[in-house]
């Protein structure tokens, strides 16, 4: 054999060893700052559940940069890792404890599991029209754009490292630098916010320690699992399901035709997520349309933001661990709101393809109902019902009139 053959053989071997998803991984300024879109999100409800319901700020912080990296591997485009947002706010609101959290996250993997492995997750695809799946994600949007200016609005102060004022220049800087190719804005935002942590609370960095931080063996009990079924899991089964099997699919469509995911490979993954972390004291964590509208949204385009993010992760939870809360808690709401703010306006506006008469009728009714009762299955149910009644020649000779 020459030496050349052997050259290609090793090439095609390696090829064979390295996931495929890797050939499109890029890494620089735009995926790093990319890498950060979905910060405002998932700061908040990782500080919340740490603070509140005493879940190990450490072990969260390390299952969700693992599964980062996990997803890096799996998918080419920057999929997001999100906490479970109906666990963490119920968890927040109604004080779950920390093994209630990670049953509710287990038992909703193995929902969706179950409906990946089965196919079934690729019939609800097929089976539920766009309009619907748009109405979810224009409720999202707007969700997010909501909650990021109630975080602006929760500084209460006019001037400050955290108020009004900073809010507003966080915005103009994200305007500033809309269509900037060369300075992206998260990363001009993440540096004030740090910057404007240490301003807020000088004393943030005696309370850092370095030592090492590993997650340990912490199982929920079969009481959890009961507990937690009617409060947290119930609700956040239809949001999984539509947004972070369906909408996401959706949405990577929209935005990376050619790379766009597969329901089924997307059920798969957020499925084994809680599964394996779950009896560490993981965070509940799934993926997301609006984790990935703010990471595209901040310049992240390939899988690299995704695994320079999770390496980033690991490092800091087993270096420094639990002693970043006190960091966390420092930086500017004003700035995370901003970021939140627009990463749900990138949700919002992949909605504007409907332009037809029906379909933005139901859009707006799904989108309507879930922010007016708060609840995405009753917005889904309803719009589903209008886009079935809709079908009939009647209803839809009358639509289009």
């Amino acid at each position: 054999m020459s030496i050349t053959d052997a050259i290609a053989n090793d090439r095609t071997l390696l090829r064979r060893l390295v996931p495929s998803a890797l050939k499109f991984a890029r890494l620089n300024r735009h995926e790093i700052a990319g890498s950060l879109g979905d910060m405002g999100t998932f700061l908040p409800l990782l500080v919340g559940m740490a603070a509140t319901n005493g879940l190990n700020f450490a072990t969260a912080l390390f299952f969700a940069g693992f599964f980062n990296i996990a997803t890096g591997l799996t998918f080419s485009i920057p999929m997001a890792v999100q906490p479970m947002k109906a666990i963490a706010a119920i968890a927040i609101t109604e004080g779950l404890s920390v093994n209630e959290i990670v049953a509710a996250g287990v038992t909703v993997s193995a929902v969706i599991l179950f409906l990946g492995l089965t196919g079934l997750i690729g019939w609800l695809n097929r089976a539920i029209p766009k309009s619907v799946v748009r109405g979810v994600q224009l409720a999202l949007g707007l969700s997010l754009l909501m909650k990021g200016l109630q975080m602006v609005a929760s500084a209460g102060v006019f001037f400050g490292p955290d108020s009004y004022f900073v809010g507003a220049m966080a915005a103009l800087v994200v305007l500033g630098l809309f269509f900037s190719n060369r300075v992206p804005a998260a990363l001009v935002l993440f540096a004030a916010g740090i910057v404007l942590a240490i301003v807020k609370n000088p004393l943030v960095f005696d309370s850092l320690g370095v030592g090492l931080s590993l997650p340990g063996w912490a199982p929920p009990a079969w009481n959890d699992f009961i507990a937690a079924f009617p409060k947290a899991v119930l609700p956040q089964i239809p949001l999984t399901t539509l947004n972070s099997v369906i909408a996401v699919c959706a949405l990577s469509a929209d935005l990376f035709p050619g790379r766009e995911a597969s329901p089924r490979r997307v059920s798969v993954s957020v499925g084994l997520m809680n599964l394996i972390a779950a009896w560490f004291g993981g965070m509940p964590m799934c993926h997301g349309a609006g984790g990935l509208a703010g990471q595209y949204r901040f310049g992240a385009r390939t899988n690299g933001s995704i695994l320079f993010l999770g390496a980033a992760k690991i490092i800091i939870a087993i270096v420094f661990g639990a002693s970043l809360m006190s960091l966390c808690k420092a930086f500017p709401a004003s700035v995370l709101g901003v970021m939140l703010a627009f990463s749900g306006m990138e949700l919002a506006l992949v909605t504007r393809d409907q332009t037809e008469r029906p379909a933005a009728l139901i859009m707006l009714l799904t989108a309507g109902t879930c922010l007016a009762l708060n609840n995405i299955a009753v917005g889904f149910l309803l719009g589903f019902a209008l886009a079935l009644l809709l079908r009939l020649k009647p209803f839809r000779a009358a639509t289009n009139a």
